[in-house]
């Protein structure tokens, strides 16, 4: 299986702020920089953000497919659609049971409309949203980080990610679930950090991982152990660098076959010359300036891009 995609879903926001319902375990979120920006203008940056992002994303050859937030309901998230939504080449899309009520608000049948628009194949769908009646939550490819090559699906346990049900996924699709928890310092204690995919991001040949942030010994030997296995090259960050979103980073292929990987200018800003250079070696890299989004949103390019690995239609 393919591990990296030249197509990828993105969603353009319509009421974009601080979601206050997913700021109770995301501290990344900026409480005091919504005070001081209007909810207005902080859709309106972000839509900027959002436009520039996509255009430089197109510019190096991938394509994106846009679909346009709407106002009907009160989905100020909806630029984060791979929380809810994830895609399979044998044509499944997968829908996930989500912890922010007005999160679940962004599961739109239209948006699945829009992949079969565009010439791809959607057979079946999985959808494991039932979950949510249960208190029960698995947040897409935020809480599950892939290695759809070699079947493994990477997962940090926090109230976003559910032990049982991650199984439960990995039996349905034979993966192997990699569990481990990855922590932040909060206020002086270690707290689990929301989404896997904020400390650890997947490349073909490499991982970049906050080892750090594992705090058990065991589980963290066992991370390390699954990817050299593989034979990933690790790249270590720091949970500084992880506060500057730089786990939150996605590698893409471009038309032309050459490898692309972004992640955000703040993110790029907090890596040191020689990180660079190792990851410069796999791939060029793309670093948009996403700051609203970051500050607000707590989340990074990773979460804006639900990549798209269903088939074509013949």
């Amino acid at each position: 299986m393919k591990q990296i995609t030249d197509t990828i879903l993105m969603v353009r926001p319509a009421q974009f702020r601080l979601n206050e319902e997913t700021a109770v375990n995301n501290f990344y979120q900026d409480r005091q920089a919504q005070k001081e920006i209007e909810n207005v203008e902080a859709n309106a940056r972000a839509q900027e953000e959002f436009d520039a992002f996509a255009k430089a994303l197109q510019n190096k050859g991938i394509e994106v497919i846009i679909v346009n937030d709407d106002d009907k309901d009160d989905t100020p998230d909806s630029i984060f659609p791979n929380n809810w939504l994830s895609t399979h080449e044998n044509g499944t899309a997968v829908l996930y049971p989500m912890f922010a009520e007005n999160r679940r608000l962004e599961r739109r049948p239209e948006i699945l409309d829009a992949l079969e628009e565009k010439g791809f194949q959607i057979k079946n769908v999985m959808d494991y949203t039932s979950a949510e009646d249960e208190g029960v939550f698995l947040e897409g490819t935020g809480s599950l980080l892939l290695d759809r090559a070699n079947e493994k699906a990477y997962c940090s346990i926090s109230p976003r990610a559910d032990e049982q049900l991650l199984i439960e996924f990995c039996e349905d699709f034979e993966y192997t679930p990699i569990i481990f928890t990855a922590y932040q310092t909060v206020d002086g204690k270690r707290l689990p950090i929301y989404h896997t995919n904020v400390m650890m991001a997947l490349g073909e040949e490499y991982a970049v991982i906050c080892l750090d942030s594992i705090d058990d010994a065991k589980e963290r030997k066992s991370v390390l152990k699954s990817l050299k296995q593989d034979s990933k090259q690790v790249i270590a960050i720091t949970e500084a660098q992880v506060g500057s979103f730089a786990g939150n980073m996605m590698q893409l292929k471009t038309q032309s076959g050459g490898k692309l990987l972004v992640m955000s200018d703040q993110a790029y800003q907090s890596l040191t010359p020689d990180q660079i250079k190792k990851l410069e070696r796999f791939n060029e890299i793309l670093h948009p300036d996403i700051k609203t989004i970051e500050t607000l949103g707590g989340g990074s390019v990773r979460c804006m891009m639900a990549e798209v690995f269903l088939p074509r239609a013949k």
